[in-house]
């Protein structure tokens, strides 16, 4: 076969391939015997018709395109392997000439992976968080777990502020008409939480239990819900009760109802620990974050914008699915957030390009390096995706298998161990 290879530009590449009359021969009588064992022809058996009925039974026009498939097949990968070029496209095909007894000369334009010029990658210098853990971050883990703890009780004569807790009745009014979802009894609203239309739980302040009060407010212009967003409304708002935090005493007595430990110095122990074990792993995560980033920021390559779309693509279906498994539509989520999908995308477009470079820069360095990947590293990678998602090991290999994502799942284990080796050898400051 001949094949002729042609840059338009840095992404896209032109093949032109000659395949020889003889095989093009072979393919038209593969395509045949394929036709015919798959075609229902009355008086002949399947496979047994011959090729001139079934031609006139199917057009000669499909037994053509049957045959072009398998030829164009195998030579545009073939010539994709001779210009070691890696599609990131379907090809556009052009057939230039076809015909029995005649080669087939076709063309196929496809993008393709870019090249990666690699920077420094090894031995990188990359600043490490200090894990560092205060008195203050102590006193503040101590200081949630008494408001979790909290008891909440009724305040006899007291004058409503902020952290109180107030039973209310609302019915809320705009041009002196009540409006759909303005009302409710009994609610249950923290002072100074910041839940309702700003400037609502202000007006409450001082009031006290049995008092009913007007509030004016005005709606925000980005209200979710549009038909209210902008409009001045006012609140007739009646105070049943009001509740206050009873905040339980710092002491040992403490420590044992809320934790294992006897005493509180021994719980402030393991807050401690507990917040350095955590402050360790952020600084190690950061870390790891960083030396990959400056990685990738020290390559250079010139991205297709398919491959930035395509991630796009990606990114916009993951939300779709988290969204459909909180019970939410996406359709739904961009109405409440007043964004179109043009938009979400646009929103979308740098993380995305990063995210593709990372990609590419790991996968150079990989090549670079000769890093291969074995069997084991991959079942290892199938039993943490397993454990990550709380399935068996054999329920995500069906999964992977039958989705053909073996290969994928491949480099992805190679991408894994290209940052491994960027980490390994980074030096922290």
């Amino acid at each position: 076969m001949k094949v002729t290879a042609e840059r338009i530009d840095n992404h896209k590449l032109v093949l032109e391939m000659e395949v020889p009359q003889e095989e093009v021969a072979k393919a038209f009588q593969k395509a045949y015997q394929k036709l015919a064992a798959r075609v229902n022809i009355p008086g002949f058996r399947k496979g047994k018709a011959p090729r001139k009925i079934l031609e006139l039974h199917v057009g000669k026009e499909v037994l053509k395109d049957e045959a072009f498939d398998l030829l164009a097949n195998k030579a545009y990968w073939q010539a994709l392997d001779e210009q070691k070029a890696e599609p990131v496209t379907r090809p556009e095909i052009e057939i230039l000439t076809f015909e029995e007894g005649k080669p087939l000369r076709f063309k196929a334009t496809v993008v393709t992976k870019p090249e990666v010029t690699l920077g420094e990658y090894k031995g990188l210098k990359v600043a490490k968080p200090a894990a560092e853990v205060t008195v203050e971050d102590v006193h503040k883990q101590l200081e949630n777990l008494r408001n979790r703890h909290a008891k909440m009780v009724v305040v006899e004569d007291a004058a409503l502020q902020k952290g109180d807790f107030a039973i209310i009745d609302f019915e809320g009014f705009i041009d002196g008409k009540p409006f759909k979802g303005g009302d409710a009894k009994g609610y249950p609203l923290e002072v100074g939480s910041g839940s309702f239309i700003p400037g609502f739980e202000e007006q409450l302040l001082g009031a006290k239990a049995g008092e009913e009060r007007e509030v004016n407010v005005v709606f925000p212009e980005n209200y979710f819900v549009p038909e209210l967003a902008g409009k001045a409304s006012t609140f007739k708002v009646k105070i049943h009760d009001i509740k206050r935090k009873e905040l339980p005493e710092l002491d040992d007595d403490f420590a044992k109802d809320v934790s294992e430990f006897d005493t509180l110095e021994e719980l402030k122990a393991d807050i401690e620990n507990k917040l350095k074990e955590a402050a360790a792993e952020r600084a190690e995560r950061e870390f790891r974050n960083q030396a990959i980033k400056l990685a990738v920021d020290n390559a250079t390559v010139d991205i297709p914008e398919v491959m930035i779309e395509q991630r796009i693509d990606d990114m916009v279906s993951d939300l779709d699915i988290n969204l459909q498994n909180r019970g939410m539509k996406l359709d739904d989520y961009l109405k409440a957030t007043k964004m179109d999908l043009a938009g979400l995308r646009q929103n979308y477009r740098e993380a995305a390009a990063y995210s593709v470079k990372t990609d590419l820069v790991l996968e150079a360095i990989a090549k670079a390096e000769g890093i291969e990947v074995s069997d084991e590293d991959v079942q290892a990678e199938v039993v943490a995706m397993a454990r990550s998602y709380g399935a068996s090991v054999e329920e995500v290999a069906k999964i992977i298998r039958e989705q053909g994502r073996v290969g994928a799942l491949y480099e992805t284990v190679k991408r894994k161990k290209a940052a491994k080796l960027i980490i390994d050898s980074a030096v922290a400051e």
